[in-house]
């Protein structure tokens, strides 16, 4: 039966408005951009985010790196090394002219001064503060993808919202000429 409800501004009658058929396009049209377009434009969010978290490994590499000093302590961090675990310190490494350079990247923070460690260089040869591993990326990507994928039908569902809003004013508005004209056919004054 309810099909039948929704299907019936497409059907021939004396009772069907324009903004009827107007509305039942607009909700089908948002439905189907909805269920396809938004999910497509998460997944191409995603792609578009993995690939520039691929594009990074290209050009760097890592060197062994000194720390010349003791990471900052950080309050209520479980030092197994998780992924939220890494903090900011200096290290020292050594570069491929055989220069001695300084800089600041993240370590692990259960290391010490003095500790080695895996530092990494894009090819220009400049330490990289916050390199991005493969689980950070791909964790990014489904983020990325699914705020996006969220955004969107949200986007398109208050944009239909919006639309229906319009056409019912417009319905609404159309009422009031009517009855009006319809008041002074009768002889009652228009209001």
């Amino acid at each position: 039966m309810a099909l039948v409800t929704r299907l019936r501004p497409w059907r021939r009658g004396p009772l069907r408005r324009g903004s009827d058929v107007a509305e039942t396009w607009l909700a089908l049209v948002t439905g189907v951009l909805i269920v396809v377009g938004a999910p497509a434009a998460g997944l191409a969010a995603g792609h578009a985010v993995d690939d520039g978290a691929a594009r990074q490994p290209a050009g760097r590499h890592s060197v062994s790196a000194v720390l010349t000093e003791d990471p900052p302590a950080r309050i209520g961090v479980d030092a197994s090394g998780g992924l939220g675990t890494r903090t900011h310190t200096t290290v020292r490494w050594t570069a491929a002219d055989g220069r001695t350079r300084t800089g600041r990247t993240t370590v692990a923070p259960d290391l010490r001064a003095g500790d080695r460690t895996a530092a990494w260089l894009d090819r220009h040869g400049s330490l990289l503060r916050d390199p991005v591993t493969p689980g950070r990326a791909r964790s990014g990507s489904v983020a990325v993808g699914t705020v996006t994928a969220t955004s969107a039908g949200l986007l398109l569902f208050g944009a239909e919202r919006a639309g229906r809003a319009l056409l019912h004013r417009r319905r609404h508005d159309r009422w009031e000429r009517e009855w009006a004209a319809e008041d002074t056919r009768w002889g009652r004054p228009a209001a």
